[in-house]
């Protein structure tokens, strides 16, 4: 087949058809969509031969940039930060345990050398941010559990990565030192921090303060912003991809401007970066290759969902409030995705002995991954009893979309139960002539506001106002009712204490 401009504008436009079409068809099935795109490359490499890893790997790792970052713009820094502990724990010590025990288990069966299965091991090793993020995201699972995952799935991904690069230098270099590895490890890891949190806070002085001609600006500058956190941080000998995921955290916890804009591009920008790259996953492997190793896969399968990964998690929560049911589910979330078998074009480029081999197996272990643990983890949700119904969304949002500079912002203003405006109609409220209450949200209905109305806690209200005053308009909404009563309980002391000259 002849690939002109034409016809790879074409296939290009089949392919995401198919995958959105074959999205809609994998949730009503319960399974993972990627399944369905990596089964749509493999069978469009019957018709078209493709077999560039370099721009596979290329194009894997920007995909897992725009993943990570919109998985991390859309996680609360407060449930991360009650399971950071088991989190950072099953991110390092649960990788390391689980890379050696398989990887062990891939040096008999597959035949491999020491050093090649450990590469397996590392390759395997880490849970998958795109597959996390795409089967827990749309479900109502224990929160603790879900975000003890997702945090887990964003910040493994590193270590993974560390340990493949650094197994593949140490067969090409034997002469390499072991303790400049693990110094270079802890240089990684701290640099990616450092540089997620700096890039964090320049990046919301920039959208915040930056006012550009145009709305649709805005989600293609924190896009960029990303992409910048990865490559300057790499390029500096740091984890990109942790200072991605910590860049998005930070990022998704701050109030910027066209917050709604931001997110909702990102969710759709990931959704093609995800489809685009399984299907090329799926045009680097060939059926026949699979076949192969039927028997070998499925081994390493069985024994990486029921004794590698279990072990692992079970030993990195040693201590931890965690019970043995929420341990088995935890073990039984960790997905195998896109990032292990991006990690595996990374012995094929080396041109290492078994690289091949290597790369059909992992490829092996993940679909068999997705099609097994990710079609059960909703039925052992709810057998464990962690499913709490259908998950809730909010049936509205707003944000003023500006066609020119504006001074103005919608404002998006949640009510909690402690704040002293509960019970307050609107024309009590201590709002300047230039903001104006344009909408609430109760439950599942939009109230048209008025001057009765009457602030609930729960109430979701969008707030039209100057940019100026939108730390006032927050602050007003956000304090606590106990310090106002405390000032309206002594200025009722000081009034009874005042004696009455009028009086007869």
């Amino acid at each position: 087949m002849i690939f002109t401009t034409d016809n790879i504008i074409l296939i290009l436009a089949v392919l995401l058809v198919t995958g959105v079409v074959t999205a809609k068809f994998s949730s009503r099935i319960g399974l993972p969509s990627l399944v369905f795109f990596v089964g749509v490359g493999m069978i469009l490499s019957k018709f078209i031969y493709y077999d560039n890893a370099s721009l596979t790997q290329l194009f894997g790792i920007l995909a897992l940039i725009i993943i990570l970052f919109d998985g991390g713009m859309q996680t609360k820094w407060t449930d991360i930060r009650a399971v950071a502990k088991p989190s950072l724990s099953l991110a390092t010590i649960g990788v390391v345990l689980t890379t050696f025990l398989i990887g062990a288990c891939a040096k008999f069966i597959l035949g491999l050398s020491w050093n090649e299965g450990l590469l397996f091991g590392a390759i395997v090793g880490s849970t998958d941010a795109a597959a996390v993020f795409a089967v827990l995201g749309n479900k109502n699972i224990k929160k603790r559990l879900t975000s003890v995952l997702e945090a887990e799935s964003g910040t493994n991904d590193p270590m993974a990565m560390f340990l493949t690069i650094a197994l593949i230098e140490f067969m090409q270099h034997p002469e390499v030192n072991v303790l400049t590895m693990i110094l270079e490890f802890l240089w990684e890891m701290g640099l990616g921090l450092v540089m997620g949190y700096l890039l964090g806070k320049i990046s919301t002085m920039l959208i915040k303060s930056i006012n550009l001609d145009s709305s649709g600006l805005y989600p293609v500058l924190s896009i960029a912003l990303a992409v910048l956190a990865y490559g300057a941080t790499s390029i500096l000998g740091g984890s990109g991809l942790l200072a991605v995921y910590v860049m998005a955290v930070f990022v998704g916890n701050v109030d910027i401007p066209y917050r709604h804009s931001i997110l909702r591009f990102n969710e759709a920008f990931a959704w093609m970066m995800q489809i685009l790259m399984f299907i090329l996953l799926g045009l680097l492997v060939f059926p026949s290759d699979l076949l192969e190793v039927i028997w070998q896969g499925i081994a390493l399968s069985f024994l990486l969902m029921f004794v590698a990964r279990p072990i692992g998690v079970y030993v990195s929560t040693l201590g931890m409030s965690f019970s043995t049911k929420e341990r088995a589910f935890i073990a039984w979330s960790g997905l195998r995705g896109a990032v292990p078998i991006v990690l595996a074009t990374y012995p094929l480029i080396a041109g290492l002995e078994n690289a091949q081999l290597i790369f059909n197996v992992v490829f092996f272990v993940v679909l068999t991954s997705a099609l097994i643990q990710g079609a059960t983890i909703s039925p052992l949700a709810n057998w464990f009893g962690f499913s709490k119904g259908e998950k809730t969304v909010a049936p509205y949002s707003m944000e003023l979309v500006s066609l020119a500079k504006t001074n103005a912002e919608m404002i998006e203003v949640h009510i909690r139960e402690n704040s002293n405006v509960v019970g307050t109609n609107l024309l009590d409220l201590q709002l300047s002539d230039q903001a104006l209450v344009n909408a609430i949200i109760r439950g599942k209905k939009l109230l048209i506001p008025k001057g009765d109305t009457i602030l609930q806690a729960g109430d979701i209200l969008y707030v039209l106002g100057p940019k100026a005053e939108q730390k006032r308009i927050k602050q007003l909404f956000s304090e606590e009712r106990s310090n106002r009563e405390e000032e309206h309980v002594q200025k009722e002391e000081e009034h009874m204490r005042i004696p009455r000259t009028n009086e007869t």
